[in-house]
């Protein structure tokens, strides 16, 4: 079969984009660490990275990622950024091929979008666990329906690291367990649409990611439990929402708590309860409060259920709106310094001499861009899904909006009533609710050709 000279041009331009995206898109994603001189750093990074010198669990701070980090330490963790932005890349452009949207340049052109108007590259720079809620979502949508579009492994590896992401934080396996949920609920209504096969390997994820974590436990530990801690960030959001105050004044008069003597100077927030100076170092932190702060959680749930359902749909509905960019990046982190001076100290000069530990990074301007974009690409995809409805339209576009948007009420479920409302909880995830947007807005605008280089292969 003769090649026209379209067709060598196609092919010549489709060599381009995939130059430009091999080599460029994997070190855009990840620029912020390199303007920054060194991975960026958050407050709980220290936790994570001390799992496997300390020995011992703490809460919230997953013994699976603090392997992670440890494995990149002798590189600078530059080593942990390049599996983050190539894991990123690979899931974008899969999603794009499994969903018949895939083009080079197309690909390139909404990773590059991306890049400049959300907290991606922010994410993937950084040495925390939040770029996986977000690349879950995608991977454990693929599994469900890419079965025919996907080779084995692809599959193989959609599995593994969709059971890592679940086992880096509890709240990302809590969204990923709450969607295999939906699916099999909504499954009798879809049919083949989504097939027992993928729901079935998808909800396999969440064991085995559960069972990770639970085994990393005992290696690190010694000790078969979960990760500790869930009680404790719960009674910090209630309260910051002033529950824990109104139980102590109804019950310290005749019963005994620690926390009673404390009652009328509890802190403002959760923050300065659990992570201040306040009285919750004093009574011996979780350690000492453990017990208490779980008797409190569920006996003011009995007591004030009408308040606390309240208070929760409050969070759940702040949480959505809190998507800027950088929160606990732009401050003092001392624990992750101290950290890293006691156990890494080969990291202190790089660690030192970046422009974050210099007062260098200001979200400001980022988020004027950042923020709008966030809350827009969240309208947009409830119109999106409206629009799917009214004209009873359910293509695989249709169901990965569903997808996102349930993980995105799921997040918000999670962090917000647990924790309560933080920016960085809804950042780590809206980013993907862009993607779809631009997907939904390349298809409709786009020449739905097939990929350059196979259109010039033909």
């Amino acid at each position: 079969m003769s090649i026209t000279t379209d067709q060598l041009r196609a092919g010549a331009a489709g060599s381009y984009w995939l130059r430009l995206a091999a080599v460029g898109l994997p070190l855009l994603l990840i620029a912020p660490a390199f303007w920054n001189g060194y991975p960026l750093l958050q407050w709980d990074t220290g936790g994570y990275l001390a799992r496997w010198y300390e020995g011992y669990l703490v809460p919230s701070r997953s013994t699976v990622f603090g392997l992670y980090l440890h494995y990149g330490e002798n590189f600078g963790f530059w080593i942990n950024l390049a599996v983050q932005s190539l894991a990123t890349l690979w899931l974008l452009q899969l999603t794009l091929r499994v969903l018949g949207l895939m083009q080079t340049s197309r690909f390139v052109a909404i990773s590059l979008c991306l890049i400049l108007s959300t907290a991606l590259p922010w994410l993937a720079s950084m040495l925390l666990t939040d770029i996986f809620a977000g690349l879950s979502i995608l991977s454990l949508f693929l599994l469900v329906i890419g079965a025919s579009r996907t080779s084995g492994l692809e599959k193989i590896s959609l599995f593994v690291f969709t059971a890592f992401a679940a086992a880096t934080h509890s709240a990302t396996l809590g969204v990923l367990f709450g969607l295999c949920a939906a699916g099999w609920m909504v499954r009798p209504f879809l049919g083949s649409r989504l097939p027992l096969a993928g729901l079935a390997q998808a909800s396999l994820t969440i064991v085995v990611g559960g069972l990770m974590l639970v085994s990393a436990n005992h290696a690190l530990s010694g000790k078969w439990a979960w990760t500790p801690g869930g009680y404790g960030v719960a009674f910090g959001r209630m309260m910051q929402d002033g529950i824990v105050a109104r139980f102590l004044d109804d019950h310290c008069p005749r019963e005994r708590y620690k926390l009673c003597p404390y009652r009328d100077q509890l802190p403002a927030t959760a923050d300065e309860f659990l992570w201040g100076k306040s009285m919750f170092n004093t009574l011996g932190r979780f350690e000492g409060m453990n017990d208490e702060m779980g008797y409190i959680v569920v006996q003011s749930l009995a007591d004030y259920p009408a308040w606390q359902a309240g208070a929760a749909l409050r969070a759940m509905g702040q949480q959505l709106l809190h998507v800027a960019t950088g929160e606990g990046t732009s401050v003092w982190i001392g624990h992750t310094y101290g950290i890293i001076e006691r156990y890494i100290p080969a990291q202190v000069a790089p660690m030192r001499a970046a422009r974050q530990q210099n007062h260098g990074l200001d979200f400001d301007h980022v988020n004027w861009l950042h923020v709008p974009v966030a809350l827009a690409s969240m309208l947009a995809l409830v119109g999106l899904l409206a629009h799917a409805l009214a004209n009873r339209r359910l293509d695989d576009l249709t169901l990965l909006a569903a997808t996102v948007t349930l993980a995105l009420l799921g997040n918000a479920f999670i962090c917000g009533v647990i924790s309560g409302p933080h920016d960085r909880y809804g950042a780590r995830m809206v980013w993907v609710a862009t993607f779809v947007v631009l997907m939904a807005l390349a298809r409709r605008f786009g020449d739905d050709q097939p990929d350059d280089e196979t259109s010039a292969a033909a």
